[in-house]
């Protein structure tokens, strides 16, 4: 058995089909004719473009009209489009003599560089799009066809180094069993494009076109990010009755859409999404989100190779309070800095990046990209009921100066009689322990609350989530962050304003009687994750959860709770409440 990440949840067994792009020699050629050669870079463009639209169409076939999975593929056209890219491949052409081919390479691969020197792997997840681009584009021009999966054999497990977007798009799923990669990660776009076509996969498996060869055996685990080659007869009969139950948990799901989110006794909650585009608000409605309770804004300036303008951002916060229709749309202003750097913004290498310029510091630091984000945000708020909220808070301060640009933001557009929410929310992210011991008071400056429980819990314990040599300590259910939690819901509940949590921790059926307890109003969760956290809210009766939470605020080590909360929801488990 070999392993890599779970990006798409089910359960594929089938014959291993090894993937790999065609190699493509690009030789600098000199050319004379420079405006020529101009010419034939255009029209391959063109040519490029045209049969992306072909690729999103046929995926709106497939998946429906409705679900705008399809438009991730209108990346590249943006970055295609891009002027700085554009001009620099023209540019090139002209400057350097250069065939269109080599300027195509040259261009795409300084971009790729950069982005390979942000550090974040969100960022770092973009090459695949310029990969893509910059080798279809080089195909186009030297007439080199890419790979043909239109038509598979049934049960077919897609092997590859990196599988490429504008290949999944238009690959025959209808029998792909599973798909398996060295290369990709959680947000990255085929992960996202499996996920759309209910495809189990695994990505980022070391070393599996060494492991797995052409016509071997295959079983794909997508939640556990497990793959098993040429398995025992034993393991083929186990993994069988995994798929069957699976698909039967997938059906029991199906009954929880677009119902209320209620306790045994009738305790009702809002159960929220987390977003990253407007494309996904459509799956959250669909899976029955009450209403969006995290726009993550920062995927829109990762994507590009420039930065968004006001009326691109417009466009897309516009479309998702559109998509909302009337329920609640929390844009999250831009959240960079971390682990999510931006080439073209600058930022300086730090040493201590998580604790550095980032989030609402860079913001203010910024007022010329905020100040654009705000403008863009509240013109879309006449379409939609949309909220803005800041992350990384540490202070009042913050907030009052927030509240003074957009002050200064709604005048300019009052000036210009550009409609917008004169009534707008502005609510503030509690992920630092100054944030917590200050909720009181903020609770007093802010319109509402959101627990952003990834980030509360590495700066309550002191743990970098990311650091493979201390992660094992890194639990939001250690007593220190289930203290701050409960603190920070007090808070806002004695102002009588909202408190939501839009962390990992809103959907682990362990923490959900704790919240319940606690009074959380809102679970903002992925879409994915929706209706099976109402289906383990539907579980609890309030009564229970407060037994089980005053146990648990008894217990002094976070071992002593994980094993209390893993043993108690197992034993719930079993037996069928």
């Amino acid at each position: 058995m070999i392993r890599g990440i779970g990006t798409s949840k089910g359960i594929g067994m089938g014959r291993a089909l090894i993937v790999e792009s065609p190699q493509m020699e690009i030789s600098v050629k000199k050319i004379e004719d420079t405006a020529a050669e101009q010419e034939r870079y255009k029209k391959a463009k063109a040519q490029f473009i045209e049969e992306t639209q072909q690729m999103i169409e046929q995926l709106k076939q497939r998946l429906g009209e409705k679900d705008k999975t399809a438009l991730i593929l209108h990346n590249q056209i943006y970055l295609i489009n891009d002027a700085e890219m554009d001009n620099g491949i023209l540019q090139m052409i002209q400057e350097q003599k250069v065939c269109a081919e080599a300027a195509v390479e040259e261009t795409c691969n300084l971009y790729i560089k950069i982005f390979e020197n942000s550090g974040s792997e969100a960022v770092a997840q973009r090459i695949a799009d310029i990969i893509d681009l910059k080798d279809r584009l080089a195909g186009i021009l030297l007439g080199v066809h890419s790979v043909d999966l239109t038509h598979l054999p049934e049960n077919t497990i897609i092997i590859a180094k990196e599988l490429q977007p504008s290949i999944t798009a238009v690959m025959d799923t209808a029998h792909v069993a599973g798909i398996v990669a060295e290369k990709g990660g959680e947000t990255s776009h085929t992960a996202i494009l499996a996920r759309a076509l209910e495809i189990p996969a695994v990505l980022s498996v070391k070393d599996a076109l060494e492991k797995i060869g052409n016509g071997d055996t295959v079983i794909v685990d997508g939640e556990y990010g497990e793959v098993f080659v040429q398995p025992i007869p034993k393991t083929i009969e186990i993994y069988r009755k995994k798929r069957k139950l699976y698909e039967e948990q997938v059906q029991e799901l199906k009954k929880y859409i677009n119902k209320d989110t209620v306790t045994q006794d009738e305790k009702r909650v809002c159960l929220a999404a987390n977003i990253g585009n407007a494309e996904d608000a459509v799956k959250a409605m669909e899976s029955g989100a009450e209403c969006v309770g995290l726009f993550r804004t920062e995927f829109l300036f990762m994507n590009g190779v420039s930065m968004p303008t006001e009326e691109e951002q417009f466009e897309v916060y516009k479309r998702a309070a559109v998509i909302c229709k009337n329920k609640v749309l929390t844009i999250r202003t831009l959240d960079i800095g971390g682990d999510k750097d931006i080439p073209y913004m600058g930022l300086t290498k730090e040493s201590n990046p998580f604790l550095g310029y980032r989030a609402i510091r860079f913001c203010l630091g910024r007022i010329d990209v905020f100040t654009t984000q705000l403008r863009a945000i509240l013109r879309a708020s006449a379409y939609g009921n949309i909220r803005i909220m800041l992350p990384l808070i540490t202070g009042v301060s913050e907030v009052r100066s927030v509240r003074t640009i957009l002050q200064n933001v709604m005048r300019e557009l009052d000036s210009k009689e550009i409609p917008y929410d004169k009534d707008i929310l502005l609510g503030v992210m509690i992920e630092t322990p100054a944030a917590c011991m200050l909720a009181d008071i903020l609770a007093k400056e802010a319109d509402f609350f959101s627990i952003g429980t990834n980030d509360l819990t590495q700066y309550t314990i002191a743990v970098d989530r990311g650091n493979e040599n201390v992660a094992y300590l890194y639990s939001a259910f250690h007593p220190a962050v289930l203290r701050s939690v409960k603190r920070i819901i007090e808070c806002a509940k004695r102002e009588n304003i909202e408190v939501g949590m839009c962390g990992e921790a809103a959907g682990n059926p362990a923490m959900i009687p704790l919240l319940l307890a606690f009074g959380l109003d809102e679970f903002s969760v992925t879409a994915s994750k929706v209706l099976e956290t109402r289906k383990n809210i539907a579980s609890w009766t309030m009564k229970e959860a407060a037994a089980v939470t005053d146990t648990v605020m008894g217990m002094s080590t976070e071992k002593e709770v994980s094993a209390y909360l893993s043993d108690y929801i197992a034993t719930k488990m079993s037996n069928g409440k």
